[in-house]
């Protein structure tokens, strides 16, 4: 099987202004892994978010992967359960 490679970069963790408007105390490290870990459920099978950000694929993928619309992907994690879920 050939070695995944490299196809994108996506910027999936919240921001310090983001986390200001929200209030309240949360386990970063932990709202960015569940993050991670729904980010990893929708993209398409072969295609795998590492936590830097970067963005691997099987090569008979690559292509597709290389168009995914992150901004979409990422708008249907319910951040604000997430949040609920690891607050302080």
């Amino acid at each position: 099987m050939p070695e995944p490679i490299e196809v994108g970069l996506v910027s999936y963790t919240l921001s310090a202004d983001y986390y200001a408007n929200v209030g309240g105390d949360f386990d970063t490290e932990a709202v960015d892994d569940a993050i991670l870990a729904r980010l990893n459920e929708l993209v398409p099978s072969g295609v795998v978010v590492h936590r830097n950000g970067k963005v691997f694929a099987d090569p008979d993928v690559a292509d597709m992967a290389r168009e995914l619309d992150w901004r979409h992907l990422l708008s249907r994690i319910d951040v604000d359960q997430i949040l609920a879920d690891h607050g302080r």
